[in-house]
């Protein structure tokens, strides 16, 4: 009975959503006004394209090529630019897909123009994609007139904004208390993200489970949450600026398998003092898996310090409000005599098994 009550727990953990992957829903769009025209670089998740329009990737091979691309102009101006209005005045304006190319980090880059009979009227933009994208979906629009940027961060029902024409451009030195309202709008928007991305991260979620299964003191026990914390923030700073980040294709199997590790050391460890220097490795590892999240798409070189340091901010917090309610029940649960140790070890046979599944659909669909 406890053999099935194991496979029971991980075969649902293996099942629950986007426990095979760390996208957060991410895209970013930037609008610069032209004369009559807005003119707009956007880049994507690959994944969110082909879910957007399946006829995309043609063979379904789930992976998307160059000539697969190339060949779909019409459907991804469709499908995409067809969803993201520019209106100057009463008018709308049409849309033109100039480009359309694979990124390095697993995107895809549109080039886009809307063309406007008028260019003295400010440029009224609004993102109806958002409709057809996962839901907490956030798209990040910097709007550009002359030398001045604002930044948005749009998500829900919050999907409109404005680029000014360039004849109402301001002077240089200008804008500035708009850009420090709109950074500190998208420091609140990434923050909830990391909160998101923690909270339906079910495999770091059932890595964090496993650690506290172990029996051991609590200051043992929050020394090795704090290494895993410390690391997962080191990895995340040093891929999101591009310092240096393995392949997905290695983090997510490596993630799987420091969770089936975790729950097959639940059967051994009798002094987990010493835990925290397994944790800060893998910590290392989960980072870059935090961090594949916001590499999937070009972030503006000046959001991404405000994106990186809100979103890990979020996580952190996200991980804290977990540990808060797990902690104090795994502590009243070992007090239980019909939980020690078959429950403990219970848990952490789910917590194995889990991660061994979740390795093997990794890799194979990697």
């Amino acid at each position: 009975m406890a053999f099935v009550a194991v496979v029971t727990i991980a075969v649902g953990l293996f099942w629950a959503p986007r426990a095979e992957a760390h996208a957060i829903g991410l895209s970013t769009g930037e609008y610069t006004a032209r004369g009559s025209s807005v003119v707009a670089t956007l880049a994507f998740a690959r994944g969110e394209v082909a879910s957007l329009a399946p006829s995309v990737d043609a063979n379904r091979d789930g992976h998307l090529t160059p000539a697969e691309v190339a060949s779909a102009r019409g459907v991804l101006k469709e499908k995409v630019l067809g969803r993201i209005v520019v209106g100057a005045g009463a008018e709308r304006c049409p849309a033109v897909l100039t480009d359309a190319a694979l990124t390095e980090e697993d995107g895809l880059l549109l080039s886009a123009r809307w063309d406007c009979a008028r260019a003295d009227a400010p440029f009224e933009v609004e993102v109806a994609l958002l409709d057809d994208l996962a839901r907490g979906h956030r798209h990040v629009a910097r709007a550009v007139t002359g030398a001045a940027t604002h930044d948005e961060v749009l998500y829900g029902d919050q999907r409109r904004f404005t680029v000014a024409a360039e004849s109402a451009a301001p002077a240089a030195g200008g804008g500035a208390p708009e850009r420090a309202a709109e950074h500190g709008a998208g420091f609140g928007s990434f923050f909830r993200m990391g909160i998101e991305h923690i909270l339906t991260g079910y495999d770091h979620l059932v890595f964090i489970l496993g650690l506290v299964l172990a029996r051991a003191r609590l200051r043992s026990l929050l020394t090795i949450v704090t290494a895993f914390t410390l690391a997962h923030s080191i990895t995340l700073a040093l891929a999101v600026l591009d310092v240096w980040a393995p392949s997905s294709r290695i983090v997510e199997p490596a993630i799987a398998l420091s969770i089936a590790y975790v729950g097959v050391e639940n059967f051994f460890v009798k002094d987990a003092s010493r835990r925290w220097k397994i944790t800060f490795p893998f910590g290392l590892i989960h980072g870059f898996g935090f961090a594949g999240a916001l590499q999937e798409i070009a972030l503006p070189r000046a959001a991404v310090p405000t994106a990186l340091v809100s979103f890990n901010l979020g996580v952190e917090a996200g991980q804290l409000a977990v540990l808060a309610l797990l902690l104090p029940l795994v502590l009243f649960l070992r007090e239980k005599t019909w939980f020690e140790p078959r429950g403990a070890r219970l848990l952490s046979g789910a917590v194995a098994l889990a991660g061994g599944i979740w390795f093997v659909a990794r890799v194979v669909s990697g």
